[in-house]
């Protein structure tokens, strides 16, 4: 789940399936009890009609995490992204980067690190499309040292220039879960 409505369309399923629940946050719900195995089959089912699944395991449930607070981060947080990712993740985590970063790599094929590039493209998509800040404001909201290194890494990312996506009409957008 990586969006307002992503946690509303979960909200409402725990609630037809009438799950007592606490609250329900990125990537996470927070159930009164334990729940049996058919109501435990039931919501799986039903979070795959909307195209997510049920993370069981600790592992998968790690990355889930590790996904969640970059996207919380970069999508959702007003703050200028001055951030030191490997602390900011094991600190939140409570593992040691290099363990959550080998097993981030093993299960995704790509990088904890490429993963963040990549949200933070889709980010500056974003705030190309709604053109309301300059690429520099951009920058050092996104924790860039220059512009220069950000149209750097969208240019690797995307195969175009900021300005050249920017002046693409029709651009296709990837959802943050597909990133």
């Amino acid at each position: 789940m990586v969006c307002p409505r992503c946690l509303t369309a979960v909200e409402q399923i725990v609630e037809r399936l009438e799950i007592p629940y606490a609250n329900v946050a990125l990537g996470e719900i927070d159930l009164k009890h334990a729940i049996d195995d058919e109501s435990k089959k039931r919501l799986s089912e039903a979070l795959e009609e909307i195209g997510f699944s049920l993370i069981d395991d600790r592992k998968s449930r790690l990355i889930g995490q590790m996904k969640n607070l970059i996207v919380q981060k970069i999508h959702h947080s007003q703050d200028v992204l001055n951030v030191k990712w490997a602390e900011y993740i094991s600190d939140h985590l409570n593992y040691d980067y290099k363990y959550l970063g080998m097993l981030f790599s093993s299960v995704e094929s790509i990088t904890l690190e490429q993963y963040i590039i990549r949200q933070k493209v889709e980010r500056i998509k974003e705030l190309l499309i709604y053109n309301e800040i300059t690429l520099n404001q951009m920058a050092f909201q996104l924790g860039y040292s220059s512009v220069a290194h950000l149209s750097s890494q969208f240019k690797k990312i995307t195969g175009m220039t900021p300005s050249q996506f920017k002046n693409t009409i029709g651009i296709k957008r990837k959802t943050l879960d597909n990133v």
